[in-house]
């Protein structure tokens, strides 16, 4: 299984972009995987910004996230996009999409994911 992010790239403090991650590869589109987004900005560690389950429900946001950034999916396509508004600085990171094993479980923890993504930059610009 293969995951790939995309729709990164340079706004201004205050816009907005919306990610996509798509898997391919051997899993069915009705093997409903959990899906996550992380991000890593230079000098920290990776860290939980958005999740939902394989149904669709559930959405959990970490704290800078929620009220600015929208995590959804297609249902049954195993693709999910994270509509990041308001930005600052501060989100300037890699973003890195995630999937667990088929039914499985999306939390706020890495260790729930078994695939990973490239990761795509997002860079804020003040």
């Amino acid at each position: 299984v293969q995951l790939q992010a995309s729709g990164g790239g340079l706004v201004q403090a205050g816009g907005s972009l919306r990610l996509s991650c798509t898997a391919s590869g051997h899993v069915s589109d009705r093997a409903e995987m959990g899906m996550g987004w992380f991000r890593q900005a230079p000098g920290k560690e990776r860290e939980f910004v958005a999740s939902i389950s394989g149904s669709g429900t559930n959405p959990q946001y970490s704290d800078s996230a929620k009220g600015r950034f929208i995590v959804s999916r297609e249902r049954r396509r195993n693709t999910a996009y994270l509509e990041m508004n308001s930005l600052n600085a501060e989100d300037t990171a890699v973003y890195f999409c995630a999937a667990t094993n088929p039914w499985g479980v999306a939390t706020m923890s890495s260790h729930s994911y078994y695939y990973w993504g490239q990761g795509t930059q997002v860079t804020v610009s003040s």
